[in-house]
């Protein structure tokens, strides 16, 4: 009887049926770790791969991508972040596979094609027997005018590849999203079959206490994870980073705008934060622009425009990608900054947060 009972669990179990390929052979440039995982995502056919910064995911990607357009006969298409195309033409010359980056339909090739997210409209999903998304997380976003695009344009789309080293385990969304893309269940399927509402906040939703461990089998049938090769059981081989160096250096204010307070008060709300951070935008610039030598490359960061229009009154020799500029500008500044035309780039998370 108990066996019995396990069978009609296990037959419960949510499954995803592959809809892949058998592989050719793998390129031998790659990881013994980056070989299985392509392999496991070519017989998957629809996946996703979860992988931390420096695993290789453009290699992975590109030979997955050569090998889906040998068995299909068919165009591949990558879509990528901005001025990363560039950079995935470089990387699949290295690897010996030839990647053509177009703009629009009349320059697709009959093999592996990468374009930028925001020329998606100008091509045919249906002309595709694969798609890749690089730094997939541009589907994070439940209502994105981006993620509905790519999820109805791909619907029917044979083989599929999400790629990204970010996805939020915490954030459903997300992972549902990227369940949607690749095929294997709708969003709104997953949560009713996984998820409960909060009952504190009906707009959250939570695992169900008894779904917890089916709920990573089932994704772990479509996505692998992995941040270091050992967590696969691989070598480490060169795969070890230096340890991440965090400086924190504090800004002294002027107490006197106290407001006749003995001291500044902390910033609580939304409004009192915007206020703090546009009234210490002097200074706070001033510090970055004295941390700034001239010997290394610098990235910075910002949050405002006038942080911006600061650091770039500070700093002469560095160059600004806003939202203003054009696609055209915002890629040449942006690889211009990876070569080493420019030294020191300032941009917003929200611009170039990803991919480069």
């Amino acid at each position: 009887m108990q066996d019995q009972y396990q069978d009609f669990i296990t037959n419960k179990r949510t499954a995803v049926i592959p809809t892949g390929m058998e592989p050719l052979p793998v390129n031998d440039l790659l990881f013994d770790f980056q070989k299985d995982i392509v392999r496991w995502a070519l017989r998957r056919g629809r996946s996703a791969i979860f992988a931390d910064c420096g695993m290789g995911k453009t290699a992975m990607q590109l030979e997955w991508a050569r090998q889906v357009h040998a068995h299909t006969q068919k165009p591949v298409l990558i879509l990528a972040p901005l001025a990363v195309a560039s950079q995935t033409v470089a990387e699949g010359a290295k690897f010996g596979i030839e990647v053509k980056h177009v703009v629009n339909a009349s320059q697709v090739i009959n093999g592996v094609n990468v374009t930028n997210y925001e020329k998606l409209h100008h091509f045919s999903a249906s002309d595709f027997a694969g798609v890749v998304l690089d730094e997939s997380s541009i589907l994070k976003s439940f209502a994105g005018k981006m993620r509905t695009m790519i999820i109805d344009a791909f619907r029917d789309t044979p083989f599929k590849l999400a790629c990204t080293a970010t996805p939020s385990p915490n954030d459903h969304t997300e992972l549902g999203n990227h369940a949607e893309f690749v095929g294997v269940m709708l969003r709104h399927e997953m949560l009713a079959t996984f998820f409960v509402h909060d009952a504190a906040n009906t707009q959250d939703w939570r695992l169900k206490g008894h779904a917890v461990a089916e709920f990573w089998k089932w994704v772990a049938q479509w996505a692998v994870s992995i941040a270091h090769p050992s967590d696969l059981g691989y070598e480490m081989h060169s795969f070890t980073l230096p340890e991440l160096r965090i400086s924190e250096h504090i800004i002294a204010v002027d107490h006197s705008e106290s407001n006749g307070s003995l001291f500044r008060m902390g910033a609580l709300t939304l409004s009192e934060v915007r206020a703090e951070q546009k009234a210490t935008v002097s200074i706070r610039c001033a510090q970055v622009a004295a941390l700034v030598d001239n010997a290394n490359p610098w990235l910075i960061w910002c949050h405002r425009n006038d942080e911006a229009a600061e650091l770039m009154r500070l700093i002469p020799d560095a160059v600004e990608v806003s939202g203003s500029d054009s696609e055209d500008q915002k890629s040449e500044k942006m690889l211009g900054f990876s070569s080493g035309k420019y030294r020191i780039l300032i941009t917003k998370p929200s611009i170039a947060g990803f991919g480069m």
